[in-house]
């Protein structure tokens, strides 16, 4: 099965037990997403502590569920009223509902995901939530289905690790952005090469960690896309604990490795700028 194959049924699991009332299982974090690993006791997005009481407020308990997130991108986007945002990759929807409600009625927010299941979750929590200017796509983050220079910005929690090619991410990301959008995005990056063991696993890559961009490497990229005022901002180290944690449900010597990698992952929040001309 190819990854892309593997991700869609991973997160499709993941929509279906949020939908049917079901827990995220156990070692969900490590499996299907890196929503804040053995930072948090458990999957539940509200115990890895990434969205605050006042947000969790303002949408269905269905879309907390759902967030298999990294980061908060919305509180640190700077959205305005009026603002046209993306979020690639919006799985349960609680990036776009969020977005939606910080630009207002005269703003629009859409979603792109590229997995059934999660697009139908996410529609549903939009109609409990009864946000009206907002709107789910059906796609691949590697060809956003909307015109050039159509968004003022761009978020995403966590997903573009989870794309082969991410060169053609951050194109795409540039041809849609207005001149002068933004790029806000939260991930996970990492300092220095990782153990080809790690990078092999499939199960890692899912997770978001195998699939990581170096630092360097990630600026790279997004200048190389044509972005300008590039910054990474660490919102999380991961320690040897968090580590060993990722690596204890993989066929991996997580002892030995642990400390190759303590404080070599991290999670951050990446943003860049389309020039003006």
């Amino acid at each position: 099965m190819q990854i892309k194959d593997q991700i869609q049924h991973k997160y499709a699991e993941a929509a279906r037990r949020v939908i049917d009332g079901e827990a995220l299982p156990a070692g969900c974090c490590a499996e299907t997403s890196c929503c804040g690993g053995a930072a948090a006791p458990s999957c539940d997005p509200i115990t890895s502590n990434l969205y605050d009481a006042s947000q969790a407020a303002e949408i269905p308990d269905t879309a907390l569920k759902a967030s298999l997130g990294c980061g908060n991108p919305t509180a640190l986007a700077s959205l305005q009223p009026g603002e046209v945002v993306l979020d690639l990759g919006s799985g349960g929807g609680i990036d776009v509902l969020l977005s939606a409600r910080r630009v207002g009625p005269t703003g629009k927010a859409y979603g792109l995901d590229m997995t059934d299941d999660m697009l139908a979750l996410a529609r549903e929590n939009q109609r409990k939530a009864g946000v009206e200017n907002a709107e789910f796509l059906k796609g691949e983050i590697e060809s956003i289905p909307l015109p050039d220079n159509s968004v003022d910005a761009i978020v995403s929690n966590c997903v573009i690790n989870l794309s082969a090619d991410k060169d053609r991410v951050f194109r795409e990301a540039f041809r849609v952005l207005k001149p002068g959008g933004r790029l806000a995005v939260s991930d996970v990056i990492t300092r220095g090469k990782l153990p080809e063991q790690i990078r092999n696993s499939m199960l890692l890559w899912i997770g978001c960690i195998a699939g990581a961009l170096e630092e360097q490497e990630c600026r790279e990229k997004l200048s190389a896309a044509g972005f300008i005022e590039i910054g990474l901002e660490p919102t999380r180290i991961y320690k040897i604990e968090d580590a060993r944690a990722f690596l204890s449900t993989q066929s991996i010597d997580a002892d030995a490795l642990a400390r190759t990698i303590e404080g070599n992952i991290l999670s951050a929040f990446i943003r860049a700028t389309k020039p003006r001309q």
